[in-house]
């Protein structure tokens, strides 16, 4: 059983954090709890827990963080509304440029939306913001990717990284991931000493996965996967660890097919080996889960949620 370091408390059940799709509210943070990680139940009756009134007014990629650092949970979120009609090219290029950050003591009661301008000049976007926290330097690693034109070359996305203590001052921003292609959406977990980091591989449109026993840029090498470099059409990775077993959940959101969330397990990370559960194995509830993120919660946070959104 897991636990969690703040409280001494087992971590018995898991929150789900996502938005759904291109409408008038799905671009916001909705919430979902589950006790085993694969059957979940949608909070707030299958509508938003937490709305962006602030920037672009609607926020993607969610991403929840527990931090060691003030015993407070963050949420990191991408400061973009494709439904307002400005359109991708603009989202990429000249627009959404910002990260909302909520902040929480409980889970429940959560601050007001702040934006936090990235000092990226000539940055098109940021994207897909998501945290670890690095023990070593006792600060969060904040990555999230970027348009950015260099070298006279055309402009591509490329990961960038800063890092923070409190979600209100950030370093500024260096290049943690580049490639020759686009490289979007990249989660990290550690497990064993070994952090592992997934990324969207735009060249294939798959996610591709490297390890390393540091968080420095030039420490990761290549993970080989067959199984992740043969599932095509996906983004937006969200790996967790289950509460009761030595097994590993990545998620992978099926942009292409727009079927929302796949999950693959695996007992070795290290492996590159999964296995794509069948439709039988779980349950994401009634409302389309798109790139989000998982936070292992203790079950006395789960039934203050549970209570505290009435939905189950």
């Amino acid at each position: 059983m897991s636990f969690d370091p703040l409280k001494d408390q087992p971590f018995e059940a898991y929150l789900f954090v996502y938005f759904t799709v291109e409408d008038e509210g799905g671009e916001q943070v909705y919430f979902s709890l589950s006790q085993d990680g694969l059957h979940w139940k949608d909070l707030n009756n299958g509508q938003p827990v937490l709305k962006s009134a602030i920037g672009e007014c609607g926020v993607r990629d969610p991403f929840i963080i527990r931090s060691p650092l003030d015993q407070k949970f963050y949420i990191i979120a991408t400061d973009l509304r494709i439904a307002g009609g400005k359109g991708w090219d603009v989202a990429q290029y000249s627009g959404s440029r910002a990260i909302i950050v909520w902040e929480s003591s409980d889970l429940v009661h959560w601050s007001q939306e702040r934006s936090i301008e990235i000092d990226l000049p000539g940055a098109g976007c940021v994207w897909a913001p998501e945290s670890i926290y690095d023990e070593e330097t006792e600060e969060h690693l904040i990555f999230w990717a970027s348009m950015v034109e260099k070298d006279e070359q055309p402009a591509k996305q490329i990961i960038y990284s800063s890092r923070t203590k409190d979600f209100k001052s950030f370093s500024k921003p260096e290049i943690y991931i580049e490639r020759e292609n686009h490289i979007i959406d990249t989660t990290i977990i550690k497990e064993g000493g070994v952090y592992y980091r997934f990324s969207k591989d735009e060249t294939k449109k798959c996610i591709a996965v490297e390890h390393s026993r540091s968080l420095s840029r030039s420490s990761f090498v290549d993970l080989n996967s067959p199984m992740l470099d043969s599932i095509l059409g996906v983004e937006g990775p969200a790996v967790f660890k289950f509460n009761d077993r030595n097994e590993w959940c990545l998620l992978i959101d099926q942009f292409a097919a727009q079927k929302g969330y796949l999950p693959l397990v695996t007992d070795d990370l290290s492996s590159g080996r999964f296995r794509v559960l069948s439709e039988n194995e779980y349950d994401f509830g009634d409302t389309l889960k798109r790139h989000g993120s998982i936070l292992n919660i203790t079950r006395a946070e789960y039934e203050s949620l549970a209570s505290a959104w009435s939905s189950l």
